[in-house]
């Protein structure tokens, strides 16, 4: 089986990739949290980040020229990119409001808002600045659904780290 890794400079490049198209990025999930602790504490099998709704054609785009392709359109909630060497980018899509928050239509006909100030989180990957999802979003995103062994590590770095509190069910591990 062929184990898919992203790379901190696998993430350096896509990020620099995709600003050098005028996509706003804001790392979100594993990478965010590693950005913000500024060092790796657990390998990571894709990068999740956080775009506007709107660029997601200039995306597909730029990536496209790069041999990244859709491997998942759950459009407007995500889409999900993969290359020929396995690199996997998870784009969670979002359209601003007027206050700077971001709406993300859920596939369940829901919606999920990120709080215009979760949007100012800066961190570091390989020594580079990062745009990020803030811790407090970030814990936020980790409730709602049945964590895995990634998800509770997560949440373990952000409660030593930053001292977020946790909540059932990453009690007692």
């Amino acid at each position: 089986m062929n184990e898919k890794v992203m790379t901190a400079t696998d993430v350096l490049e896509i990020v620099t990739i995709l600003k050098q198209a005028g996509v706003d990025v804001w790392l979100d999930g594993g990478w965010a949290i590693d950005a913000l602790v500024k060092k790796q504490t657990r390998q990571h099998e894709d990068l999740d980040v956080v775009v506007d709704l709107k660029k997601v054609e200039t995306i597909r785009q730029k990536l496209g020229q790069r041999g990244f392709k859709v491997s998942e359109d759950e459009l407007p909630t995500r889409l999900v990119m993969e290359d020929i060497n396995g690199r996997v980018i998870d784009f969670h899509t979002v359209t601003f409001d007027k206050e700077g928050g971001g709406i993300q239509k859920l596939q369940n006909g829901r919606a999920y808002r990120y709080p215009p100030e979760g949007f100012a989180g800066i961190g570091e990957v390989g020594g580079q600045k990062a745009k990020c999802l803030t811790t407090k979003v970030l814990a936020e995103c980790h409730y709602g659904y049945q964590p895995d062994d990634k998800d509770r590590h997560n949440m373990q770095v952000l409660n030593q780290y930053f001292g977020i509190e946790l909540k059932k069910p990453y009690l007692n591990d």
